[in-house]
């Protein structure tokens, strides 16, 4: 019932038209309650007969049709609108899981599979629409004619519908048994599709890769025991329902008999109207129906609990990364940073920044440089609010980064990530991703100044080339110069390049460097490099080791400290003396 409430309360929007629905339902119920009465009323009426008897007879014909026209309209009115309710429910509440996956930090993400979460977005939706539409309208109409049922069989005969009645409370035993023994199987069915998407969305996204090592075979059975797990839960329920279903026919069935014979005892002795035995057994039918849909509504419910459930689990986990309630939406400024004793952790037992300061001041470049795993994309991710630390604050302007609504944070900031994504659209859509209103001048302009116009005119339709999923179609180089643009024309103050190097040949490297220049100066950029060649010019370089700062300065300061970043340095020379010899041999 709670969450039966919740869900009622969440589709609160959408009462007015539910109402509509209930409306409608009421009527078919009276109307079904109303012909058995009719038809009672005409066979009392043939048992007599005068010479009125074919006026009479027209009379109850025209009376039934259109009783039955009337509820067929009543039925047309419920199933619609209940149906138009509840698809605009769940297209809400699809929307509502998506924001809520969007406010969440990244830490929510690190053990969720795309698939699992794609699940509960459209496929447990889609069972609260079977709650919405049918289960909640069939068990209001359902308890309706019941309860209106009863009431007529006692007025026609009190013992005799006493019992009819008789197997009532061996049916609600059992719907509740298997109510309790079924409902696990549906929440393990859930469970088991999320799996089986979750698999699915990461094979096809790793087709080169399973392909590539040869692993068609490993993946093909690690599929298909997910695959005999769900069909196992199916047919487990299923098997359940087949037992419940005849059971609670055959228990409804036995109200039947009683009426035949009985009533027809009754009728035969005279103690009992023919015209209310068959009343009787109209009503009777109309009676069971609803207790037999009761049966098969428990399975609906069931699926859709299932389904609410792994909804709700996404609704109402909270983020680590919350707006404060009174944050403030800042313009863009002039793209000043300052870390003041940041600590950070993913693990509590595993630190991976440690008491971390410096500064950045607006146009200069600072490059963070060290061995892999010391924490340097790390810190760009707490600049970004993707985290936040434990300990410490991070500054923009001046302002700390947490009284700063996230969208004004993020507005102050363009990333260039090492592993770039990119969409299944044109090149120009992708370019314009941050800024939609460029124009497609501005959009070449930026290309050029990440050097990827020269490829991208060489394209089969240019700028608007599609890319394909994740741009496929494109080569590593070709996807972080296309990424580097993307950035230059959000013209956010600061400019944070993690790796944007590390996927492009010589050649392409000197042209990004030479694009990075010319971008000194106009905005505040981080950059993160393992080639100690794109940090040369940096204003200040902050070398990281276990997490800390171990050393920081230009680069030919750094180079006479003879630490670190000297080892770094002459390690980095000697391994590209090497493939210079290499390639001359």
């Amino acid at each position: 019932m709670k969450m039966t409430k919740r869900l009622l309360w969440m589709a609160r929007k959408h009462w007015g038209t539910l109402i509509i629905a209930v409306l409608g339902l009421i009527g078919a119920a009276v109307l079904n309650l109303v012909t058995p009465s009719i038809i009672q009323q005409l066979t009392r009426a043939l048992q007599t007969p005068d010479s009125m008897m074919v006026n009479t007879l027209i009379t109850f014909v025209v009376i039934l049709v259109a009783a039955y026209l009337l509820r067929a309209v009543c039925r047309f009115v419920a199933m619609s609108i209940s149906h138009l309710a509840a698809w605009r429910f769940v297209a809400d509440l699809t929307f509502e899981i998506y924001d809520r996956l969007q406010a969440f930090s990244l830490r929510y993400y690190q053990d969720k599979q795309t698939g699992q979460l794609m699940s509960r977005m459209v496929n447990d939706t889609r069972q609260i629409e079977v709650l919405v539409a049918h289960a909640l309208p069939d068990l209001f109409s359902s308890l309706l004619v019941i309860v209106g049922v009863m009431i007529m069989l006692l007025t026609v005969n009190v013992p005799l519908a006493l019992l009819t009645l008789a197997p009532v409370p061996l049916i609600i035993f059992v719907s509740t048994l298997f109510s309790k023994k079924v409902a696990p199987m549906f929440r393990i069915n859930q469970e088991v599709l999320g799996d089986i998407n979750g698999v699915l969305q990461d094979n096809l996204s790793g087709m080169k890769e399973i392909q590539a090592f040869g692993q068609e075979e490993y993946e093909h059975n690690r599929l298909d025991f997910f695959r005999r797990r769900y069909a196992e839960v199916n047919i487990r329920a299923n098997f359940a329902n087949g037992l419940f279903h005849p059971g609670v026919e055959f228990l409804t069935s036995l109200g039947t008999v009683v009426v035949v014979g009985v009533g027809g005892y009754l009728g035969m002795m005279g103690r009992m109207d023919i015209a209310d035995v068959v009343a009787f057994l109209m009503y009777l039918s109309l009676f069971y129906q609803p207790l037999t849909t009761l049966a098969r509504l428990v399975e609906d419910v069931q699926t859709a609990f299932a389904g609410a459930i792994r909804v709700f689990d996404i609704l109402d986990a909270e983020s680590e990364v919350r707006e404060a309630p009174d944050a403030v939406a800042v313009p863009k400024g002039k793209g000043k940073i300052e870390f003041d004793n940041v600590s950070f952790a993913y693990d509590p037992k595993e630190p991976v920044l440690k008491e971390v300061s410096f500064k950045a001041n607006p146009g200069e470049m600072i490059a963070l440089v060290g061995p892999t795993g010391v924490g340097k994309t790390t810190v760009v991710s707490l600049l970004e609010r993707f985290y936040d630390p434990q300990q410490g604050v991070i500054r923009v302007d001046g302002r700390d980064i947490r009284t700063m609504t996230l969208h004004s944070l993020r507005d102050q900031i363009s990333m260039v990530l090492q592993d770039v994504f990119l969409f299944n659209g044109t090149i120009a859509e992708n370019i314009a991703y941050g800024a939609h209103e460029a124009t497609r001048e501005q959009i070449i302009e930026a290309a050029k100044a990440a050097r990827a116009d020269g490829f991208i005119q060489e394209m089969p339709e240019g700028y608007d080339t599609v890319v394909g999923e994740r741009g496929v179609r494109l080569s590593g180089g070709q996807k972080q110069r296309i990424a580097i643009a993307r950035a230059v024309l959000r013209d956010a103050p600061i400019l944070v390049l993690d790796e944007a190097t590390s996927a492009v040949d010589t050649e392409t490297e000197a042209e990004i460097q030479a694009a990075i220049e010319q971008l000194s100066g106009k905005r505040t950029m981080i950059v993160i490099a393992h080639r100690l060649s794109t940090v040369i010019r940096a204003d200040q370089i902050l070398v990281l080791e276990n997490g800390r700062i171990v050393e920081r300065g230009r680069h030919a300061d750094l180079i006479q400290q003879d630490g670190l970043y000297s080892k770094l340095s002459r390690v980095q020379f000697k391994a590209a003396e090497r493939q210079m010899s290499d390639f001359i041999a």
